[in-house]
């Protein structure tokens, strides 16, 4: 199986997922895709010998730029790994029910437009939440909409910052969505 693991920024989630499924030799890291030419997961992905390529927004949104690099590329499956633009209807029609997403929220809540990063540890901090988590869930034409595949939370106290819980969320991140791509993958084959 090819995957294909769309980034905006550091790509701390990318490279562990890259790391993590390394000699495997039934999933292979086949492409990175980020619509910014500074994210540091480029470079990630360059370090590792994984391929990349930087599609600009407007591009991402043309048919006949995305699906031929990802038919080059022979991908089977799309991860989103801190990619900030909504996925175009026409990608996820061509993708169905294989392209997934993690968010740093337990998810319906603080989710949709604008809802990412730092402004989701914020608007939890503010709330006054006892626990957040991350929610990893198939990508749907809904912001944040898709169908759940996990969660998993996490506690938080009064003394808990935006910085903190984005620690504590991360935590999360790098020991959970491998593997949950792996089970995920493993019982579709």
């Amino acid at each position: 199986m090819n995957i294909a693991i769309f980034v905006s920024g550091s790509g701390t989630n990318c490279e562990n997922i890259i790391q993590y499924f390394r000699g495997s030799a039934a999933y292979h890291m086949a492409l990175v895709v980020s619509n910014r030419a500074d994210a540091q997961a480029l470079e990630r992905a360059k370090r590792l010998g994984v391929p990349s390529a930087v599609v600009p927004k407007t591009e991402l949104n043309s048919p006949e730029v995305i699906l031929p690099l990802l038919r080059q590329h022979q991908i089977d499956f799309i991860v989103l790994a801190g990619f900030l633009p909504l996925v175009p209807d026409f990608l996820i029609e061509a993708y169905p029910r294989r392209i997934v997403n993690i968010h740093p929220a337990l998810l319906p809540k603080y989710g949709g437009k604008g809802m990412w990063g730092h402004h989701v540890h914020e608007a939890v901090k503010a709330a006054g939440e006892t626990e957040t988590g991350i929610t990893i869930h198939y990508v749907s034409p809904v912001c944040d909409g898709g169908e759940i595949i996990a969660q998993y939370s996490t506690a938080l106290t009064p003394e808990d910052t935006p910085d903190t819980i984005a620690e504590k969320v991360h935590l999360l991140e790098m020991k959970h969505f491998p593997a949950v791509l792996e089970q995920l993958w493993s019982s579709a084959s």
